[in-house]
């Protein structure tokens, strides 16, 4: 009643021809009155109308013209007030195009009165992606303000956040992100999707049953936010049918809503007969919350009850479950006492149905920022969420780290367009087998005030090449190709070649990686690549690789190892090929070698074996040095035993082609194991 009270008295004192000293007052006014309920949308309106009632000159106004003068006074004071008020009220109302334009001009006052304005015009540059501008404003903060409060502790990431924004500017993206259609993103926010089938669509909304006011849908994210009094829009569940990111029917689920209370954000366990949810009201501007479940019996869920003090604490908020697809953990964001700052992440080992006691995932995921809306794939182990807490594009922004909630590696931002200068939030996979094909975010990205709901999918990154048979140099069917991840020292996929001899795998740009060829009696070779080049294109082509047959216990002859003239000394030519051992046996760990030596008929058998078998050891001795195990190792010397050309010719004078071929080194397999086992697979 207050509220129309107050608007009554504006449009009576619009009637009235009275003096303009007057209409500021009580535009003004009116305005002050809505700031403070936080209603900051009508704030805005009144503030604007405020404005026109002063007699002020344009160059009084505009930003950065009157920088170094003296503190203003009289009617020009009262303007740069309302000013404040109104740029304020903008950026509170999340309309950071807006903001911007009336913080510029407050900034340009240069009035000591509004020391953060430079800090909030800074903000608004960057929500409204103008990292290079922001980056000179918070620059620029950074170097006047002197008070020691949260915005300069803040400033310096800020600062990072967009130097990080621009260095990502030319990096090609992982995915494509389309919002979607139908009739999910209609009335208030559309957010926190779950996929329930391939066709069917759950999701939180905050549409009303009364006809929508888009311009005064509070914004909504689970964050700890404060929004107006008195708000038609309440929050529930809804589904939609659908698929290929078109989604219509939209259906409010038919779970009971405590009166006074908005619910959503929700998880539904493997079975699909329990939802864990959360619940929220808003007192005195501020949102509590806590999550609860509901169960399904014969196709009604029940009255959704709160969960105990393992997951909710009296006087803290809980909010954002997530079941993982095995149901062994329950995840969540919570400020409950023990964490790191503000919202963080928290799980519970699941028993029998219910939730065990709460841990925090600890300073590798937390910060004293915002933590929120965990998702967890198994198969990778890799976890996803959201925090504006770490470097990133602005806002919130969704980041992965791997770990098995034991441990848990740093976490990466996962770039654009996933993020964006504004809030990116709720990731859902569309399919447990390959969680990072496709799914759904939610952003605000492309709204004033509300989240809304996206479709994804993966850029595929392709690494391919071929393998083939170094004899003949036709492609080896029936080789197998597996492929690492030589960072996180994961398998990530394996197949088995077919009569093209070529393998293809998707990968991840900007890792390290390893091929690792192979088949029953061949060498197995190894190729180590990195995939920078594919933040450029899409497909990278290696190079071939020729696989060597053997036979057990078949000698293979290694041209081009010399000794000095009468000495098993190896010549620095020789340790060249003994390399191109040295990277067999790394190659192939399990395999178990005979460095042999043989002789020409020139001397006696006693003096040729012993030569023999120091130029074996010789041999052996360089391998161990560069790092074979001995024990994979046998040096045998034969002398003149084993000839494989004749030492003279059949008119008994000599051959010195066929002594040649005689003096030479040799190795054979003695046994050997495939030494590439399944490890966790890790599937792209």
């Amino acid at each position: 009643m207050k509220k129309i009270t107050l608007c009554w008295l504006v449009v009576f004192l619009g009637i009235i021809d009275a003096a303009q000293a007057q209409y500021v007052y009580d535009f003004k006014h009116t305005a002050d009155v809505f700031y403070n309920s936080r209603d900051y949308y009508s704030a805005a309106q009144y503030y604007n109308k405020a404005l026109g009632t002063f007699k002020i000159k344009p160059e009084q106004v505009l930003p950065y013209t009157i920088a170094g003068s003296a503190p203003p006074s009289g009617k020009l004071k009262d303007y740069q007030q309302v000013v404040a008020r109104l740029a304020e009220s903008y950026r509170l109302f999340y309309d950071y195009g807006n903001a911007e334009t009336w913080y510029a001009q407050l900034v340009g006052f240069n009035n000591p009165a509004f020391p953060q304005a430079r800090y909030w015009y800074a903000v608004c540059l960057r929500f409204n992606g103008k990292y290079q501008q922001a980056l000179d404003e918070f620059t620029k903060f950074k170097q006047s303000y002197t008070a020691a409060d949260d915005l300069s502790t803040r400033t310096p990431l800020e600062i990072a956040c967009c130097q990080f924004a621009l260095s990502e500017a030319n990096k090609e993206p992982r995915f494509t992100i389309v919002k979607t259609s139908g009739n999910v993103n209609e009335g208030g926010a559309n957010y926190a999707p779950v996929i329930l089938d391939g066709s069917t669509l759950m999701y939180t909304s905050s549409r009303s049953d009364n006809p929508p006011l888009p311009t005064t849908a509070p914004k909504q994210t689970a964050a700890n936010k404060k929004q107006p009094k008195g708000t038609p829009y309440v929050n529930g569940l809804y589904t939609a049918t659908g698929g290929d990111n078109h989604f219509d029917n939209s259906q409010k689920v038919k779970i009971p809503t405590a009166k006074g209370y908005d619910q959503g954000v929700s998880a539904l366990t493997p079975d699909g007969n329990s939802l864990y949810l959360t619940r929220w009201q808003v007192k005195d501007g501020v949102k509590q919350s806590a999550i609860y479940i509901s169960t399904r019996q014969n196709g009604v869920w029940s009255e959704p009850k709160i969960l105990g003090d393992n997951v909710n604490v009296a006087g803290y908020n809980s909010m954002q479950p997530y079941i993982t697809a095995d149901g062994k953990y329950l995840l969540f964001a919570s400020n409950r006492p023990g964490g790191m700052g503000k919202n963080d992440l928290w799980y519970c080992i699941i028993s029998n149905g219910t939730p065990g006691g709460a841990r925090n995932m600890g300073t590798a995921i937390n910060t004293k920022d915002e933590e929120q809306a965990p998702f967890y794939d198994a198969e990778k182990n890799l976890l996803v969420f959201s925090t504006d807490g770490r470097v990133g594009l602005g806002g919130l922004d969704f980041f992965q780290s791997e770990g098995d909630f034991g441990t848990w590696s740093a976490p990466v931002n996962m770039g654009k367009p996933l993020n964006s200068p504004k809030d990116d939030i709720y990731y859902t996979a569309m399919d447990n087998t390959h969680p990072f094909a496709a799914g759904f975010i939610s952003s605000d990205r492309e709204s004033i005030c509300c989240l809304e709901v996206f479709g994804i999918n993966r850029i595929r990154k392709i690494a391919s090449g071929l393998i083939i048979d170094c004899d003949t140099h036709l492609p080896l069917q029936g080789a197998t190709v597996t492929l690492l991840d030589t960072v996180r020292r994961k398998t990530i996929k394996k197949m088995t070649l077919d009569a093209t001899g070529r393998y293809t795998f998707e990968v991840d740009p900007q890792r390290y990686y390893k091929i690792i060829a192979e088949k029953e009696n061949y060498f197995t070779k190894a190729l180590y690549f990195n995939t920078d080049e594919l933040a450029k294109v899409d497909s990278m082509d290696n190079p071939t690789l020729c696989l060597k047959h053997y036979e057990i216990e078949k000698p293979i002859v290694l041209n081009n190892i010399y000794y000095d003239f009468n000495k098993a000394t190896l010549r620095e030519e020789s340790k060249v090929v003994l390399d191109t051992v040295v990277d067999m046996l790394n190659d192939n760990p399990k395999l178990t070698i005979e460095m042999s030596a043989h002789t020409d008929s020139v001397g006696s058998v006693k003096y040729n074996e012993k030569l023999s078998q120091a130029r074996a050891q010789s041999c052996v001795d360089y391998l161990i040095s560069k790092g074979i195990s001995s024990e994979r190792l046998i040096a045998k010397g034969y002398g003149k035993s084993r000839p494989i050309a004749p030492n003279s010719l059949p008119n008994h004078k000599d051959n010195p082609e066929g002594r040649q071929l005689n003096r030479r080194t040799e190795f054979k397999v003695l046994k050997r194991q495939m030494q590439v086992k399944e490890e966790e697979s890790s599937p792209q």
